[in-house]
């Protein structure tokens, strides 16, 4: 059953008994500290947050939206029930089957009840909250996305980018290093003229997901979100920019990033775990207006440590199918499996199975994996085991990692990669840049047939035993 918006997504998901409702939070700290806390639990719900400290009830903050693959299947319009390889597999096709569908102009719609224009201005009427202790500020935009025009054409982008509220009119969106949205607002400021942005900060999480994909360069987010929805995006004219904003988001704030003015951003508690990119000065948002539905609600998606980071599960999957299909694009064979593992935070480690056929074969999908548009940005390691190895498994990827690979022949390091100042082991004078390890822990290609057999319980008893003595494991 497909859905419109936010809210009949959040009907859809509770129904399933996904979603958890809790009043008389803080914004202070304490919504990030209940966030983190429930995500490391089994079967974490989606947690909505109402009544928060010092605002009014239906103001409201939902996090934890695609921590689980249930929800995650139902927001990308994937069969329910499947594993984490089997989504990957299913995510692939879809991926490149599906059709861009751009998205339509409509006059109005939900995200227009409200615009909030001049004096009445007032990001603080929102319940941003301050996510970790060390925050530098309240962020408002975690689960956002970034609504930008590249000024020497018509293409429209938005990606996912940390927004800190700056106080009641002025943001400050940090865009990491060759993001789309950063490239863009580059050209807007070598021509000596602010940026046009729009920021949406609560929305349907399908687009939240849209713009954490590495969509070819030059291809809209609303063209994807489009088709995995199979059908299209409605958007409405920014008054002061022209730009498409969601017709059904929940809150969006309209404006223009400055060339000329600056304010500290950060320290902000990323996907790494750390707070690794510090303060530093980033350009201003001007606001020039903020939509917003009646009783809106803020999407928050608030990294944190790995494997716990929320939104992982999503993330891993989308870019372990889309580093899966630029290796069979480029021609390599046999690619059995592909998982981006969570503890890496879905992009410092990923790992690759083959079907070896010929010799080199490991190496080719390692190189390809680590510098494909889906696995180019801040990897750390890739590693390629043998069909028999299940991807997902840490446990059996490590185990293949100490016994079937040899330091001095099998890691390869590969030097002055894309990487950006959220790296936490690359020090300041060094930002922009890493290294990447390569570990094939296949089975040595030229005597891989005497390679000692492994100790295992064979497929055939497997299955007689589990039909025989199952009961005994399933308590």
């Amino acid at each position: 059953m497909s859905y419109r918006d936010l809210r009949e997504w959040l009907e859809r998901i509770e129904g399933m008994g996904e979603l958890k409702r809790l009043n008389g939070a803080h914004w202070d700290q304490e919504i990030g500290a209940i966030t983190d806390l429930a995500r490391r639990r089994p079967r974490a719900p989606a947690l909505l947050f109402d009544e928060i400290k010092d605002y009014p009830r239906g103001f409201r903050v939902l996090t934890n939206s695609l921590y689980s693959l249930s929800r995650v299947a139902v927001t990308a319009r994937l069969p329910l029930g499947l594993s984490k390889i089997q989504y990957v597999d299913v995510w692939r096709e879809k991926h490149i089957s599906m059709k861009p569908i751009p998205p339509v102009w409509v006059e109005d719609g939900p995200v227009t009840e409200n615009i909030l224009k001049g004096n009445e201005i007032d990001l603080l009427k929102f319940p941003a909250p301050k996510w970790h202790s060390k925050d530098g500020g309240r962020y408002i935009g975690t689960g956002s996305i970034t609504i930008t025009r590249d000024p020497d054409g018509d293409w429209v982008n938005f990606g996912v980018y940390r927004t800190m509220v700056l106080d009641r009119n002025h943001l400050i969106c940090y865009i990491s290093p060759g993001k789309d949205g950063r490239i863009h607002r580059a050209k807007y400021f070598e021509k000596g003229k602010p940026c046009p942005m729009v920021i949406s900060v609560g929305h349907d999480p399908l687009l939240f997901l849209a713009g954490s994909q590495a969509i070819p360069y030059g291809q809209s987010e609303y063209g994807w979100a489009g088709g995995m929805r199979g059908r299209a995006i409605e958007i409405v004219p920014g008054e002061f920019t022209g730009l498409p904003i969601p017709a059904h988001a929940e809150i969006a704030i309209e404006g223009e990033v400055l060339p000329d003015k600056t304010a500290p951003e950060g320290p902000f508690g990323e996907w790494t775990g750390y707070y690794a990119s510090s303060v530093r000065e980033e350009n201003l948002f001007q606001v020039k207006a903020i939509y917003h539905r009646n009783d809106p609600i803020i999407l928050g998606n608030p990294p944190g440590r790995p494997p716990y980071a929320v939104g992982t599960m999503a993330t891993c999957f989308a870019r372990a199918g889309q580093i899966k299909a630029e290796l069979q694009k480029a021609g390599v064979p046999d690619v059995v499996g592909v998982w981006s593992h969570e503890v890496g935070g879905h992009r410092l480690l990923t790992v690759v199975s083959i079907r070896q056929r010929y010799p080199g074969h490991a190496r080719q999908a390692a190189l390809i994996a680590s510098f494909c548009r889906a696995g180019a940005y801040l990897g750390r390691y890739v590693i390629v085991v043998d069909d028999d190895i299940d991807v997902a498994d840490l446990n059996d990827v490590m185990w293949a990692v100490c016994t079937r690979s040899d330091p001095a022949s099998s890691i390869e390091i590969i030097r002055r990669c894309w990487s950006g100042p959220l790296d936490p082991a690359i020090p300041t004078e060094r930002k922009g840049l890493n290294s990447r390890a390569i570990i094939d822990a296949c089975r040595p290609y030229e005597w891989r047939s005497e390679f000692p057999d492994v100790v295992d319980v064979e497929e055939k008893l497997k299955k007689e035993v589990n039909e025989k003595w199952g009961g005994l494991f399933s308590s």
